[in-house]
């Protein structure tokens, strides 16, 4: 049996781990399920899985849920205590992470303290504190599988070779292409100061939910996931290239030293990495259909415009810098992406705001704490809002 934690069981990471466990059925067990505020869907989730445990952050969610929880089934507190509770279960065997923004840092530091395997969809720790994270997966013997479709495509094509290894530099990687999309916007010719929320959240590829999918407007999700994986695999900066590939049918690839490049191609459908992630090392049957290269009929690769998408610069350059930088980038963002779904800011003034944040950054480079990371991650946020408040951010130039 393989018991299996989900936090943040009603987003579109969480929904589709359910779909894959259903499908899977035994030896696949759910031990506990995590939400916010998604009530009638939530209670849905379990009673069919009836978990050991349950627990929702939204108090007046937790007063309704209370009294209609299945038999067998313990709602905890909404406090974040009760996430990382779930997350270091002695009897859980995977945590899933789908959780969204900084929210997921203290139950992935608990998940790697406790030395569980995690599937992580939550990029924002790694972000904030990739090297300080994989280095306490090394010193609790915690194991992280990326669920993302890009960093699990190049996790699986390392896999079998002396590269599939956290913590060493790979000397046998000449480059890794990660790509991305393009978003909504990726041939848009007029100006994207127009752009409405409705717009930004209809992305051409991937149903997601409304956080992520405005950063893959932006491309801001792609350059969180480039600090991703440079942290994940002990990548530089210089072997990590960027592509915008509209099909999002090579889910991104890996170059070797002699020249070869080994991509991972299949349906854009989160399911797949998913339930590698939670069979791994094993790969099973699964529900998406296979991928018919005859009616793909073309694949488009350009480079990314930087300059009408500043979001994925500041990323890079906010891991150049180093330090807290990565970490008040993810909180900026977060403030910033939330502004705009409230149409309080523009879609091309969430990139000054952040930009206006990280420009009164101090920091010394090098690796953070936990702690560290933590903090700078609240004074991000503090520092967004007021600039927010008071319209004090500008054009970017970098």
């Amino acid at each position: 049996m393989k018991n299996i934690i989900v936090l943040g069981s009603t987003g579109s990471i969480g929904t589709s781990t359910l779909d894959v466990v259903a499908r899977l059925g035994a030896p696949y067990r759910i031990l506990a399920l995590s939400a916010n505020r998604n009530t009638e869907l939530f209670l849905k989730q379990v009673h069919q899985f009836k978990p050991r445990f349950a627990a929702v952050l939204d108090p007046a969610s937790y007063e309704i849920l209370k009294p209609q929880m299945p038999k067998g089934t313990q709602l905890l507190p909404p406090e974040m205590e009760s996430l990382t509770f779930l997350a270091s279960l002695p009897s859980a065997h995977l945590v899933v992470n789908g959780l969204v923004g900084a929210v997921g840092f203290q139950p992935l530091v608990a998940a790697i303290k406790a030395g569980k395997t995690i599937a992580l969809a939550n990029k924002e720790p790694m972000v904030m504190a990739g090297q300080t994270v994989m280095q306490e997966c090394q010193r609790w013997n915690a194991t992280i599988i990326p669920v993302d479709s890009e960093p699990s495509a190049i996790f699986q094509c390392m896999e079998g070779t002396d590269a599939h290894s956290y913590h060493r530099t790979h000397e046998s990687i000449s480059r890794v292409f990660l790509t991305a999309s393009g978003g909504p916007f990726a041939r848009r010719k007029n100006a994207l100061s127009t752009v409405t929320p409705a717009e930004a959240l209809n992305h051409p590829r991937w149903k997601m939910g409304k956080k992520i999918t405005i950063d893959s407007a932006t491309l801001m999700n792609k350059g969180f996931e480039a600090i991703e994986i440079m942290n994940l695999f002990h990548l530089p900066q210089e072997k990590v290239q960027i592509v915008i590939h509209p099909q999002s049918l090579i889910h991104s690839a890996v170059e070797y030293v002699d020249g070869a490049i080994l991509a991972e191609m299949s349906e854009p459908d989160m399911r797949i990495p998913i339930q590698y992630a939670v069979t791994y090392p094993k790969r099973m049957p699964s529900p998406v259909q296979p991928l018919n290269l005859f009616q793909a009929q073309k694949l488009e690769f350009f480079e990314p415009d930087f300059e009408r998408f500043p979001c994925l610069e500041l990323a890079l350059a906010a891991q150049a810098k180093g330090g807290i930088f990565p970490a008040v980038l993810s909180a900026a963002d977060e403030v910033a992406v939330e502004a705009f779904l409230k149409e309080q800011i523009k879609f091309t003034d969430i990139p000054k705001l952040i930009y206006s944040v990280l420009k009164q950054t101090l920091s010394r480079p090098g690796r953070v704490t936990l702690h560290q990371a933590a903090e700078a991650d609240a004074w991000g946020r503090e520092q967004a809002r007021v600039h927010l408040a008071e319209k004090k951010y500008k054009k970017v130039v970098l």
